[in-house]
């Protein structure tokens, strides 16, 4: 397929034309001329959009697809045409389907589902057998089908001989480890954040204390064995403090934050709307104002959507009886891109995902693969149910202003806009 970007703002700190407006001409996949004025070529399509920003195409890390298992809430079809549409040309995807992604044949599934697909799809397995946290999986098995990381989705590893083990035995292979953040011991019952405001609304809470443990404790451990630990999805100033040390001191760990935690805090529990029911809970404003700084200066590696469709039934119900969950493709870009900063967020999208997990660094240059997301970071726009591609609609983002749109993407020599 032949495409001709037309004045294409570029953002890609490892390119010789970032921050240049330039025509960019891709054939047959590989960006062929970058200069500022192409003639269109025969047989090329010209896409010519004001405002349009192109970067190396995003990866989102965290994602949610359902099937096999739970298709009633996504297929894995229509979760690559969400994130096609919202700028993603890869995803790493959680293993919480049913059966778990625990075994080579089940990874062997996720890749084969995506064959013919623009958009990438990476298969995170699961760490323990079953994710119940009591046998290690076949880690290296998985690794050579495909897998790039292997973590527990949502459940911590509360032994700590086992990860201790893990750590070990995945660097035979250079295998990321993930460690969900939190000790299910503090706070067993709880849903939301600890703070005034949920104590004023009498629901059950899970405090800060109860990420910030875990994390000290796997640190302790990544300190002792070695190896690469990647924690998801933290949500604490706490966690925030401790990783930036952790780093300090030379430990080969990584993190991501969610979209929801960076632009969320805990005060819209009072509205008892189970789409802002998430795991980690929303935390207090103090929080996001520390995890803003933490993707800032670098010690938060990446932004994840934590995509995590649920379907109506279980999502319509009383707050406490609700599943976790929001879906977060759709609004990736538009809730955070304007708190942190587009080349934060690009860098946070592309370059440190990439090299963590083990792909290629791609760089808009010519005779590069073409592996591109359009955007406008200054569209500003209400987020409404019309815009929700995902089969199930539990957005924590619905009514919201939101600033910066993804156009599409141009990946695997298919343009999606």
């Amino acid at each position: 397929m032949n495409v001709l970007l037309r004045s294409a703002r570029i953002i890609d700190e490892n390119s010789k034309h970032h921050q240049q407006t330039r025509d960019i001409l891709i054939e047959k996949g590989v960006i062929t001329v970058i200069r500022k004025r192409i003639e269109l070529p025969k047989n090329c399509k010209e896409v010519k959009i004001k405002n349009l920003h192109v970067s190396n195409g995003w990866f989102d890390t965290s994602v949610s697809f359902g099937e096999p298992g739970f298709e009633e809430r996504e297929t894995i079809a229509n979760g690559l045409k969400t994130a096609a549409r919202s700028g993603v040309t890869k995803v790493a995807v959680n293993p919480n389907t049913n059966p778990v992604i625990d075994n080579k044949s089940q990874v062997e599934f996720l890749i084969q589902k995506s064959t013919g697909s623009s958009v990438s799809l990476f298969p995170i397995a699961n760490l323990t057998q079953g994710a119940q946290g009591k046998e290690l999986a076949e880690l290296y098995d998985m690794k050579t089908s495909g897998a790039v990381a292997f973590g527990d989705y949502g459940k911590c590893i509360a032994n700590a001989n086992l990860l201790k083990i893990g750590l070990l035995y995945a660097q035979n292979f250079d295998g990321l480890v993930m460690s969900f953040p939190q000790d299910n011991s503090i706070g067993t019952h709880g849903f939301v954040n600890e703070s005034p405001q949920t104590t004023k609304l009498g629901l059950n809470s899970v405090p800060n204390l109860s990420e910030e443990l875990q994390i000290i404790r796997d640190l302790y451990l990544l300190e002792y064995t070695g190896g690469k630990l990647h924690i998801p999805t933290i949500s604490t100033g706490g966690a925030v403090n401790l990783i930036r040390e952790a780093k300090k001191k030379g430990l080969d760990v990584s993190c991501s934050v969610a979209a929801h935690h960076l632009s969320l805090t805990d005060e819209e529990i009072a509205t008892f709307d189970t789409n802002f029911k998430v795991s980690p809970p929303l935390r207090t404003a103090k929080d996001v104002k520390a995890l803003i700084k933490g993707v800032q200066d670098g010690t938060i590696d990446m932004i994840v959507s934590d995509h995590n469709p649920i379907d109506i039934e279980n999502k319509k119900v009383e707050f406490e009886n609700g599943l976790y969950g929001t879906i977060g493709l759709e609004t990736l870009f538009g809730s955070v891109a304007d708190l942190v900063g587009i080349e934060t967020f690009v860098k946070c999208m592309t370059v440190n995902p990439q090299k963590r997990f083990g792909l290629p660094i791609s760089v808009i240059e010519e005779n590069a693969c073409a592996d591109l997301t359009l955007f406008d970071p200054d569209k500003e726009y209400i987020f409404k149910q019309d815009l929700i591609i995902s089969k199930s609609g539990n957005s924590a983002f619905l009514g919201r202003r939101l600033k910066g749109q993804a156009l599409g993407i141009f990946a695997r020599n298919e343009l999606v806009i």
